[in-house]
């Protein structure tokens, strides 16, 4: 049984009503994992408190979700399903219904909003203007969403696997408020706090995913995990209370320098090397690609969470993870890299002839690489 507490939360009581009666049988039965049913509603003062089931399993924090095919992956398989649900779930039920291009618009308004406030970083402005200018970012298909989704929204229970292997599953999705069609992205943006298992819940998702490939995802959910910060800077400026506004403009700076030498967008120049690498990827190599680590390093907007951000103490093991070396490939050392061609050859040899062809083409990229 939950009563807000102010009128915000009563908004958000109201709208999970709404949620989860739109939550039909036939619609849960398509989810794969449990959801809270409403059992009813009662007056209690000036508002209602919301009275649901209670659900088994227990909650873990972001930072605290491990990698590997369990429960990371189990996160990713149940957004997946929530993120499948047909549109008209929420649009039957007079819930919100936003475009890629109406999405777009609010980020701009909301920074625009933050930038009148005189308190976020010039860096930081340029940075997001430019993801908020690319075209190709904001070309993706609306679908389904919790809209408040955070690693507090699953509920694990072990489980027996097939090879009797126990672990930890996603058994029951909790924060149904902001059900509505939007961006994916949305739901994945708490990834930012959960550096160790957000590889694992991307490729899971990616591979339970109903809809074609979104090859930018994890930038707008990056971006949107930046944003929060904005989020709380709009609010504290909305209230008039100053000490939120310093408390976000110290966290937007502290956020300024530790992206200052990581981009958001590939730069421009990358568009003629992705397509040459896209040529090499064809051809058999022996040098392994360069990892790049396109993880999110930004919280959503929890106060004492955001702060963590950026104190190494509070990571596990004592090591930060903001500001995790995300450098271009280097393309003259990776053609340098390969391996040297034998002098003794003396005949034809269809092989040697197709690792000649490889190192031709490497040495002409390296070449090209080091003109630019």
């Amino acid at each position: 049984m939950r009563a807000p507490v102010d009128d915000a939360a009563a908004r958000e009581l109201a709208a999970e009503a709404v949620a989860l009666r739109a939550l039909t049988a036939g619609v849960r039965g398509l989810l794969g994992v449990r959801a809270p049913e409403m059992l009813g509603q009662a007056q209690l003062g000036d508002s209602r408190a919301l009275v649901t089931d209670l659900l088994p399993g227990y909650q873990v924090e972001a930072a605290h979700l491990p990698a590997g095919p369990g429960a990371a992956a189990s996160v990713g398989q149940a957004l997946a399903s929530v993120h499948a649900l047909p549109g008209s779930v929420v649009r039957d039920e007079g819930l919100p219904v936003r475009t890629s291009e109406e999405i777009r618009s609010e980020a701009s308004a909301l920074l625009d909003r933050a930038e009148a406030t005189g308190r976020v970083p010039a860096t930081l402005l340029e940075r997001w203007r430019g993801a908020l200018a690319t075209d190709d970012l904001w070309r993706f298909e609306s679908t389904v969403i919790l809209g408040g989704a955070a690693a507090t929204s699953f509920l694990f229970e072990e489980i027996t696997y097939h090879d009797d292997q126990t672990g930890p599953a996603v058994t029951g999705v909790l924060d149904w408020h902001g059900l509505s069609v939007g961006d994916a992205a949305t739901d994945l943006r708490w990834l930012a706090s959960a550096p160790e298992a957000a590889d694992d819940v991307f490729a899971a998702y990616q591979d339970s995913a109903h809809r074609a490939p979104d090859g930018s995802l994890r930038i707008r959910a990056r971006l949107y995990a930046e944003l929060e910060f904005v989020q709380w800077l709009v609010h504290g400026s909305e209230l008039h209370d100053e000490d939120v506004v310093d408390d976000a403009a110290a966290l937007l700076d502290d956020l300024a320098r530790s992206v200052r030498d990581d981009d958001l967008m590939p730069r421009e120049s990358r568009e003629p090397l992705d397509d040459a690498m896209a040529i090499l990827d064809r051809m058999p190599s022996t040098a392994p690609a360069p990892a790049v680590d396109t993880s999110m390093q930004t919280d959503a907007y929890d106060p004492d969470e955001l702060a963590a951000l950026f104190d190494p103490t509070e990571q596990a093991g004592g090591a930060s993870t903001v500001g995790v070396d995300t450098a271009p490939i280097d393309l003259v050392a990776w053609a340098d890299a390969r391996p040297a061609e034998p002098d003794d050859a003396t005949e034809a040899d269809p092989q040697a002839d197709a690792a000649e062809a490889e190192r031709a083409s490497r040495e002409a990229l390296r070449r090209w690489a080091a003109s630019e």
